[in-house]
């Protein structure tokens, strides 16, 4: 029997049963190697979305004609291109979720997800995702646990937490999508981050079910400077309004995430970078006091009285 993070019992009810329809979008750059694959997973599943739209973000490869290709065999799957300037950008990303949103029109759908174009995820992922959320009413956004290759076998990223949603295999309940008007154009990224907040500061919840598997093949950052990629997290992170203190620790308990201690101090540095340069942020004070309230938790159970007496940055 299932069960909840409160260890409630919950209904092994088939959500067929009860009509759940779901609808799937998906941005792609340049996947060639990976959307293939992608695709496939998606036909595998035991609940088929009613419509998966791929977008196209500008891909310069084969992307395209494997996309077309899928679209022409399954009904169900949309293929839409749109170009922009060449490299990969997360507020373009983020501008053709958008795009494929506007093909949902006339579906009475109960979910819609994200899925990255470079995972794959097993044939029961969306079933399961979909009864988890018909069985918890407060839930509004969940996924699976993202999985990496390493020495030739998949591991759960370091980075997994039950509490926190990663964008690649993202489900969210259409209520709470709609409550937050969808996901933000971030210029760092963080999407699947504010979406979250900006979920909670409205009453949903967001879990990750750890025996669900997003497989991730190609590594976070590998499309760009490790370093580099570290450097712009550190950007996000004050974007949002992090708190300082909690900001410091993370990047410790990072330490061991390639590339080792480097990375943490580089995603520092990209931190203390936009607060000496009084970045304007694009979220909201009332945005800011909320995650930095929730942060300010978790750092007093880890280190009580820790927060208490640390003096935050102030929002500029």
């Amino acid at each position: 029997m299932l069960t909840t993070t409160s260890d409630k019992p919950i209904s092994m009810e088939s959500p067929r049963q009860r009509n759940a329809v779901y609808v799937l979008m998906t941005a792609a750059y340049n996947e060639e190697l990976n959307i293939g694959r992608t695709i496939e997973s998606v036909l595998e599943q035991t609940l088929l979305p009613a419509r998966w739209v791929i977008v196209s973000d500008g891909s310069i490869d084969r992307t395209d004609e494997i996309v077309e290709k899928f679209a022409k065999e399954h009904s169900f799957i949309t293929f839409f291109r749109i170009t922009r300037p060449q490299g990969r950008s997360f507020g373009s990303k983020v501008a053709a979720l958008r795009v494929a949103q506007k093909h949902f029109d006339g579906i009475d759908y109960g979910f819609v997800g994200n899925l990255d174009a470079d995972v794959s995820i097993a044939p029961n992922y969306y079933e399961s995702l979909i009864r988890n959320l018909q069985n918890i009413p407060t839930l509004g956004i969940a996924g699976g646990y993202v999985c990496e290759e390493k020495k030739g076998r998949f591991e759960n990223r370091r980075s997994n937490r039950v509490y926190s949603v990663a964008h690649a295999g993202q489900l969210v309940r259409r209520e709470c999508y709609e409550a937050i008007q969808g996901y933000t154009v971030l210029q760092y990224g963080g999407e699947d981050w504010h979406a979250q907040i900006s979920s909670k500061m409205k009453g949903w919840d967001s879990q990750s079910f750890p025996d669900l598997k997003v497989f991730h093949h190609r590594h976070t950052g590998q499309a760009e400077n490790l370093l580099r990629h570290k450097f712009r997290q550190g950007r996000m992170d004050y974007g949002f309004g992090s708190y300082a203190t909690f900001e410091f620790v993370k990047c410790i308990e990072r330490f061991p995430e390639k590339p080792l201690i480097v990375g943490s101090l580089s995603r520092m540095c990209g931190f203390l970078w936009s607060w000496i340069s009084r970045e304007k942020r694009p979220v909201s004070s009332e945005f800011v006091a909320f995650l930095r309230n929730e942060q300010k938790q978790k750092l007093r159970s880890l280190v009580p009285g820790l927060s208490k007496h640390a003096e935050p940055v102030r929002n500029r």
